[in-house]
């Protein structure tokens, strides 16, 4: 992230010529580098975001490709019972 910070290295870059001491002059650039790292965070979550949307899809599409047999309804299949089985007696 080079170029995100040269900005804020403007502010803190320290100058060779003398300047008379101003209050206000020196609390400027601190609030400055204040609102330059909220912007910096808010564009790294957004690129993050923008980089992870789909792949909540994707993740899924993929699991069902690896193991069908999760998914697939089970096949119904008719039982007959033997004539032979049903008129024997229980044992005991």
């Amino acid at each position: 992230m080079k170029g995100c910070d040269t900005g804020k290295h403007e502010f803190e870059r320290k100058r060779n010529r003398p300047e008379r001491y101003d209050r206000n002059f020196a609390e400027e650039p601190l609030k400055a580098i204040k609102k330059i790292d909220k912007v910096i965070a808010i564009r790294e979550s957004r690129h993050i975001a923008w980089r992870m949307r789909g792949k909540k899809a994707k993740g899924l599409e993929e699991d069902l490709k690896e193991d069908r047999s999760l998914t697939l309804p089970k096949i119904k299949v008719k039982v007959v019972p033997s004539q032979g089985e049903h008129n024997q007696p229980m044992e005991e």
